[in-house]
């Protein structure tokens, strides 16, 4: 790899001269300007790996540089250096498109993880895309426009706060902003906030020492620590206690962490994604979300579509998980009326439903192909046991309270339990029993628990 260049641009000479003397021990070869106007000359005239620069200069301030670097060299990272406690102008400056912030006094090994996140996300984007598990399905102009707004996030370290509805795809798009990012080297930690009990949210957050609460029969490594170097994952944000948002504020603001039991601050090096199909906003207004931490980690606000707004993606999608759910078998299809049907449904669980929809109807098809019928839609099912009487009311699947879908689980639970109990447990003479393939029977004892 060729040496890395950098370009300081700050109007003191004493903080001109630490920041090259430590890039310069990260084998990167340092230019300095004092100005806004020497800063724009040497971007004009160079190529530069990374810029550093101070907020406060004597003819305009690092916005202007921020600015100039977007118009003529986008894939540059800038960091802006903003004085103490000033962290609202850092900010600012990510939401314009700066890569990080760092505070005066410089703290020098916040530096160096900055700048070493920095010089790999530029290395990285030079690179053929790595081979990945995860990528997001669709060819629709909403999604093209996501995949694009990805790629400019993970550019920086800015917080994102990714807004969508349950089963959108919220946790796949911050993986994708992980691994496209400066830190994919690094562990990505996702974590449901709704799923930890309240009493054991800062242990899990933050760790703790041996002996430091009842139970506590070691020292534990919280999430935050797990996570140094890398992305911390805070899905469903919403669902933290007001307690807890306090605590968590603190620890994004310090960048660093005290495990319960701990009278030591411990430095962490992550960066925050964060998700919640909630809208925040409202509860700020409500007084359930503070106000104060929706800023912090809502620096740049990504919206996923839900999937009733691009339909012309189901067949795309279909095709995908048709084929991730039948990874070992025989990849049935859906013929043109049975997907036009498909794309009618409102989808209140978006992608998510689909899969489950998919699997389902997986199991209920007795041949290669998926027919109407099969797919079992909640508000769809009557309309196709009928035809397509529009008046009639859809029938009812249900009983008392419990979801449709869990409903139709029991019973087919228990018809393939009695099959198999009356073919002692052979597979395939109860499949031909119960009127299914064999695939069909291997998917539904998958499905259902029955393994």
């Amino acid at each position: 790899m060729k040496q890395a260049k950098a370009l300081i641009i700050d109007d003191e000479p004493d903080i001109l001269k630490l920041l090259s003397m430590t890039l310069q021990r990260m084998n990167v070869v340092c230019s300095t300007a004092e100005t806004v106007a020497e800063g724009k000359e040497l971007i004009d005239n160079n190529h530069f790996d990374l810029c550093l620069t101070d907020m406060k200069l004597p003819d305009g301030d690092g916005m202007e540089i921020v600015n100039h670097i977007q118009d003529v060299s986008t894939r540059t990272p800038v960091a802006i250096i903003t004085a103490h406690g000033n962290m609202e102008l850092g900010i600012e400056a990510m939401k314009l498109g700066a890569f990080d912030f760092v505070s005066k006094p410089v703290d020098l090994s916040r530096l160096r993880a900055m700048v070493s996140s920095a010089l790999r996300q530029k290395e990285h984007s030079k690179r053929s895309p790595q081979k990945t598990n995860y990528r997001l399905n669709g060819s629709s102009q909403k999604m093209d426009t996501l995949r694009s707004t990805i790629e400019k996030l993970a550019r920086s370290q800015a917080p994102v706060y990714i807004a969508g509805e349950s089963g959108s795809g919220k946790e796949l798009v911050a993986r994708l902003i992980h691994e496209q990012g400066g830190r994919y080297t690094g562990p990505f930690v996702p974590v449901n906030c709704g799923a930890i009990p309240s009493e054991l949210m800062e242990s899990e957050f933050f760790g703790h020492k041996k002996g430091s609460f009842t139970g506590a029969v070691g020292d534990k490594t919280g999430l935050f620590a797990a996570a140094d170097g890398g992305t911390l994952f805070l899905d469903e944000v919403a669902d933290l206690p007001l307690e807890m948002q306090v605590k968590l504020l603190r620890a994004i603001q310090e960048r660093s962490i005290r495990p319960v039991g701990s009278e030591k601050e411990i430095p962490v090096n992550i960066r925050i994604l964060s998700a919640t199909h909630h809208d925040l906003s409202q509860q700020v207004r409500e007084g359930s979300f503070r106000q104060d931490l929706f800023y912090r980690i809502n620096v740049i606000e990504l919206k996923v579509p839900p999937l009733r707004d691009r339909v012309e993606d189901i067949p795309e999608l279909v095709k995908s998980l048709l084929k991730r759910i039948c990874h070992d078998g025989d990849i049935p299809t859906l013929n043109e009326k049975t997907m036009n049907y498909l794309q009618q449904y409102h989808f209140p669980g978006n992608v998510r439903e689909l899969e489950n929809i998919l699997e389902r109807a997986i199991t209920l098809s007795d041949g290669e192909e998926i027919n109407i019928i099969d797919l079992q839609l909640p508000d769809h099912t009557a309309r196709a046991l009928h035809g397509n009487d529009t008046d009639m009311e859809p029938k009812a699947f249900s009983r008392g309270n419990k979801p449709l879908e869990d409903f139709l689980d029991d019973i087919e639970r228990k018809a393939i339990s009695e099959a198999l109990e009356a073919c002692r447990w052979n597979k395939t003479a109860a499949a031909k029993e119960l009127g299914i393939t064999f695939r069909a029977m291997r998917y539904k004892l998958k499905k259902l628990g029955l393994e």
